[in-house]
């Protein structure tokens, strides 16, 4: 299963058939291809989709809080000396070690780019446009770092879990990455989603999106309820690329760029601002993705997305589920 905006191949080395044939023939294995890579970019989306809930922000920047998660989940692995494949306790051990440490990566690096970034624009009440221009500033300037400190080159992970089938839907074979990438997926988005619908945190978050001046008044920190907001976008971007790391088995100091851009639209089909709304835009986008690869070719495989996106804004803008995230209910 190649990652997103690689071309594939059937298993005997031949190119795919550019018809309708192709598009049956692999059904099911894109099914469950867009349905992995969908997870990964509904955990993706839900920074964008909590900043632009609170503070009607895009977090253009978020590409990279990923990307700094696939480099510290590399470091890991560097560091522990891990090159092949584990099992038993010891896989289960590395990975919630990577995912710990990339969540912690990730949601350090979002809530630096809050305090250098955005925080003195908003003091300053600039505009959004402004908020924007520094957001695309940051992304540059830290895929410049990596791209220096480390390497501009692609990076190969070790495939951890050995891409054991566990069982077979049609002529897909669903393996044991493909399991965890997806039941991750859905846990932590449902974990947040009761958060910030059952929780006195979640209702602060709740009260600034929906009104930050009155939210104010009535007691709630505005400043942390941001930070907040924030570090909880980095921290599913950190469980986002570990899980890319240990399905796809790479990264690179832009290795955000292309996702992110996904993951955006994702939280855009969705409904930006909606939380159930990432995670149903980015398994649409996920599927589309592999179903309009199988149907067209690996060379439309962006643009079937992207098309997507447009006639989504033209027929409804606000998204498959246009519910604010001031107004998320239980």
């Amino acid at each position: 299963m190649a990652p997103a905006g690689e071309s594939r191949q059937r298993s005997d080395g031949s190119e795919e058939s550019l018809n309708f044939h192709s598009f049956v023939t692999e059904f099911w294995p894109s099914t469950v291809d867009g349905l992995v890579l969908g997870s990964i970019y509904a955990l993706f989306a839900l920074g964008y989709t909590m900043v632009y809930g609170v503070l009607k922000l895009i977090n253009f920047a978020h590409s990279e809080v990923f990307m700094v998660g696939t480099m510290a989940v590399l470091g890991v692995l560097t560091i522990l000396g891990i090159h092949s494949q584990l099992g038993g306790g010891e896989l289960v051990g590395v990975l919630v070690v990577c995912v710990l440490v990339a969540m912690a990566a990730s949601g350090f690096t979002a809530v630096l780019l809050e305090r250098v970034a955005y925080r003195p624009l908003r003091r300053r009440g600039s505009s959004r446009l402004a908020a924007l221009i520094s957001a695309i500033g940051a992304s540059f300037v830290l895929q410049e770092i990596f791209g220096i400190w480390y390497t501009r080159d692609a990076v190969e992970l070790p495939n951890l879990m050995g891409n054991k089938t566990v069982f077979k839907i049609g002529s897909a074979a669903v393996t044991s990455d493909d399991l965890l990438v997806v039941i991750a997926g859905v846990v932590m988005m449902i974990a947040l989603e009761r958060l910030v619908a059952t929780t006195k945190f979640g209702r602060g978050i709740r009260a600034v999106a929906q009104d930050p001046e009155t939210s104010t008044l009535m007691g709630v920190n505005l400043d942390r309820i941001i930070v907040y907001t924030f570090l909880i976008g980095g921290l599913m971007a950190g469980v986002a690329a570990t899980l890319y790391g240990v399905h796809y088995h790479q990264t690179r100091y832009d290795i955000g760029q292309l996702p992110g851009i996904k993951a955006f639209t994702a939280a855009v089909v969705g409904g930006i601002g909606n939380l159930r709304g990432a995670l149903i835009g980015g398994l649409v986008i996920g599927l589309l993705e592999f179903y309009g690869s199988s149907l067209f070719g690996s060379q439309w495989e962006n643009p079937v997305v992207f098309v997507v996106l447009v006639v989504v804004l033209l027929f409804r803008p606000s998204g498959l589920l246009g519910e604010s995230l001031s107004r998320a209910r239980a």
